[in-house]
């Protein structure tokens, strides 16, 4: 597929066909997702592909138990269909074929050193720079978006999973340094799917000179 056609046409895909994704093009996705840039190519992440819908069931289940602590009481028609949405959009992984997790590890900058007689903390100067981990993350996480577009799936990334992320972890058995940065539901597409249409070229661009 032309590199255009697979941008354009990327879009959220959250309902899947049955039909389980090959090893090999687990493997792909991955690989295209390993080729992002990162901060000082640290290449901080783990990605863990998981299909044993038990565990995924399990994942689900952890998520939904956690919103349900974040919201306990709800009586209002309006904030049971907020809660809903919110419990349909963090666990409706669990229908896909397949859920990529997302794993990074912490990364000291070389400026880190540097600006210690600032007695300024990693946090802020991860702040200060905008969080180039976080940001390293997102650029791998598009690349398998990407790359699941070209090979005839669809995908959505999630982070609403990750209000349950020490359960995920436990039940994935992720070790530190590791932690849980996203997640991304992989499969072929139940039904083709339009992109949803964006910002115009006038809106979103200027050149400056």
């Amino acid at each position: 597929m032309e590199f255009n056609d697979v941008v354009m046409k990327r879009t959220s895909i959250r309902k899947f066909k049955d039909d389980p994704i090959p090893l090999k093009d687990l493997k792909a996705m991955i690989k295209h997702a390993g080729m992002a840039p990162s901060v000082n190519n640290s290449q901080p992440w783990k990605f863990l592909a998981v299909t044993n819908k038990d565990k995924m069931k399990k994942m689900a289940e952890a998520v939904n138990l956690k919103i349900d602590e974040m919201m306990p009481d709800v009586e209002s028609e309006k904030m049971k269909n907020v809660k809903k949405a919110v419990e349909h959009f963090s666990t409706f992984f669990v229908d896909a074929p397949a859920i990529i997790v997302v794993l990074n590890e912490p990364y000291e900058a070389v400026i880190d050193k540097a600006l210690e007689k600032l007695e300024l903390s990693h946090e802020e100067i991860d702040k200060l720079r905008n969080h180039p981990n976080i940001q390293t993350i997102g650029a791998a996480v598009e690349n398998l978006l990407l790359s699941a577009v070209n090979l005839g799936y669809g995908g959505c990334w999630l982070t609403g999973p990750l209000v349950a992320r020490d359960e995920l972890e436990s039940i994935l058995k992720v070790k530190a340094p590791y932690r849980i940065a996203a997640c991304v539901a992989v499969g072929k597409p139940f039904e083709k799917q339009k992109p949803k249409e964006k910002r115009p070229m006038d809106e979103i661009f200027k050149l400056v000179d």
